[in-house]
């Protein structure tokens, strides 16, 4: 078989990676208001900009204090990732970790459609009741079932294990904006101290989670 060759450039753009990357974010922080960011979260929050390419995006972003320097302890001690969907799991970049870490995805397993029939739910949220095991001190992240946001709060006002950090940032008009209100209000309403990231409101997705995720992993931007 032959090797592709290239095509014809006909169009003036940047084709090298790294310079992407770094002119990107010398992009976000030219246009971005990071003043409201709580002081050692400026990379995670230029991530979740780079990840949405929305620079309007930083007002939204709701940042628990602790939660960059409690998450990277985390995962710098071996924490597995845990995400609600393959397109967040796919988007964790595998160099950035510092551990190896497990990430994990329970969506396909097979227990899961008998249990959202039973429970009345989504998959996505029954795929969370399977992360119970190894839910203690690990990182969440949700970046596209309000559904799995709101069973994982449930769990844990009922006593489940803790992660050490959620990564909360589900998209849509069904339910997304509440869930991440009520992750937001975890502590107010239930007592619950946990290191978080949320963005308000419908925006969110998975592109956003896996760059927090990205963001937590290491300092180097």
């Amino acid at each position: 078989m032959s090797a592709p060759q290239a095509p014809t450039r006909r169009y003036a753009y940047e084709a090298d990676g790294a310079s992407i990357y770094r002119d990107s974010f010398a992009t976000i922080r030219a246009e971005a208001d990071l003043s409201t960011v709580p002081p050692g979260a400026e990379r995670l929050a230029v991530r979740m900009v780079h990840g949405s390419g929305q620079v309007d995006l930083v007002p939204d972003l709701v940042v628990h204090p602790e939660v960059v320097p409690v998450a990277r302890a985390a995962l710098e001690g071996g924490a597995p990732v845990l995400c609600d969907v393959r397109m967040v799991a796919m988007g964790v970049t595998a160099s950035r970790l510092p551990r190896g870490n497990e990430v994990r995805c329970d969506l396909a397993d097979p227990r899961v459609p008998r249990l959202a029939t039973q429970w009345g739910t989504t998959r996505s949220a029954a795929a969370v009741s399977l992360w119970e095991p190894v839910l203690e001190g690990a990182v969440v992240a949700i970046g596209n079932a309000p559904t799995a946001l709101f069973h994982l709060l449930e769990m844990l006002v009922d006593g489940a294990p803790r992660p050490a950090a959620v990564v909360g940032c589900p998209v849509g008009f069904i339910g997304a904006a509440e869930s991440k209100q009520a992750l937001a209000d975890l502590r107010r309403d239930h007592g619950i101290d946990l290191p978080f990231v949320t963005v308000r409101g419908r925006r969110g997705g998975s592109a956003i989670a896996c760059s927090a995720i990205n963001a937590l992993a290491q300092e180097v931007e």
